[in-house]
């Protein structure tokens, strides 16, 4: 069998690559177009078509200066689709590239797999209408999603777990310890403030500086910035002069006593490793953007914790609400080992926890593809 995976950003490149590694597993001759990151290539054996980080633009103006290589990807995608003639289609995420990619999949009836839906649910709900005429199964990681489609007329939607529950919780287990990890790093025995401000270069930009501003605050813990993979280290230099890590995100969170995050995929690895947290996205930080925002949204959060657990388990600092007064406040009332909204936050996590459940994601996930298609 063939199949061709596409993942924008770097959290899909770990998703994807863990369902490639379970297609193989089942289909040890099953062959890999890719289009995603280093994870997918070296799951896959091949070099991706295009690599996420020549993919990943974030926001209105971003997105308007690079749309020349926005189309660019696109057609190479879709040249790179009619060329391999793949059995599946596997989107991860990424909706405003993938779903144009399905359509031309469609044309060509190569059917669509979804892994990882888009968050429709929280905004740009027409799309709705494309996922019933394109996708033939949304393999959903948030318990909720599969009702929310089928009460919006499409049956084609499960849970699979989430992958982030067994990806988080073999990382921790295998993190080197807190004496490896800090001689390894360079760093001061101290505790540790983690500091997550995404993965792509709008997001950084927009956010770094906040979180580099609250962190100097806090002078008597060790400031680390988790690193993107693709973003050089001239970058991160040009915004803070804390200690930059790369390929160790989770190690990291296995060692945090608290983190300021982005918020994400890395707000969930934070609850999942039980490290206190501030998420924030800062953007241009504007009251007017915040109030476009709250009437755009469908959902009272925005952060995965959040949204899984259905009430408020972590702070969201979001655009005017993001400044370094207001976040700094709020980590600090997270840092004493025996606050209450330390606590607090520790036991929404057990919560969330249980809403997750304890499927096993890319397994599952394979398992729905693999019996789909054979039918």
């Amino acid at each position: 069998m063939k199949y061709m995976l596409i993942a924008g950003e770097a959290s899909g490149d770990l998703h994807a690559s863990r369902l490639i590694n379970a297609i193989s597993r089942r289909q040890p001759d099953a062959q890999f177009t890719i289009i995603g990151g280093d994870l997918m290539a070296a799951e896959a054996g091949v070099a991706p078509v295009i690599h996420y980080r020549d993919m990943a633009y974030m926001g209105f103006s971003e997105v308007l200066r690079h749309l020349g290589p926005i189309f660019r990807n696109l057609r190479t995608a879709k040249e790179s689709l009619r060329a391999e003639k793949p059995d599946a289609l596997i989107l991860a995420d990424y909706p405003s590239f993938n779903l144009k990619v399905a359509k031309e999949a469609k044309k060509l009836n190569i059917p669509v797999y979804y892994f990882i839906s888009p968050k429709i649910w929280a905004w740009k709900k027409w799309r709705i209408k494309s996922i019933r005429r394109l996708v033939r199964k949304m393999l959903c990681i948030l318990p909720f999603e599969p009702q929310w489609y089928r009460e919006n007329g499409y049956d084609g939607a499960v849970y699979v777990g989430n992958p982030s529950l067994e990806e988080m919780d073999h990382a921790i287990a295998e993190a080197p310890s807190r004496e490896t990890f800090l001689k390894t790093n360079r760093l001061r025995d101290h505790r540790i403030i983690a500091l997550l401000p995404g993965s792509r270069r709008g997001e950084i930009r927009c956010n770094l500086p906040v979180m580099d501003a609250v962190a100097r605050q806090f002078p008597q813990y060790t400031i680390v910035v988790g690193g993107a993979p693709g973003i050089p280290d001239d970058f991160y230099q040009g915004l803070t002069k804390f200690t930059v890590i790369r390929d160790q995100t989770h190690s990291l969170l296995a060692h945090a006593h608290a983190a300021l995050v982005t918020s994400g995929t890395a707000s969930l690895e934070a609850a999942l490793a039980g490290v206190p947290q501030v998420a924030m996205y800062r953007s241009n930080g504007s009251k007017v953007a915040y109030n476009m925002m709250k009437r755009i949204l469908s959902v009272d959060f925005v952060t995965l914790p959040n949204l899984i657990s259905g009430k408020a388990i972590i702070p969201e600092m979001l655009l005017h609400f993001c400044t370094t007064e207001g976040v700094a406040a709020e980590l600090r009332a997270l840092t004493p080992d025996n606050s209450e909204a330390r606590a607090r936050q520790l036991a929404g996590y057990n919560f969330m926890r249980a809403k997750l459940g304890t499927e096993d994601c890319a397994d599952n996930a394979a398992d729905v593809i693999i019996n789909d298609i054979s039918q």
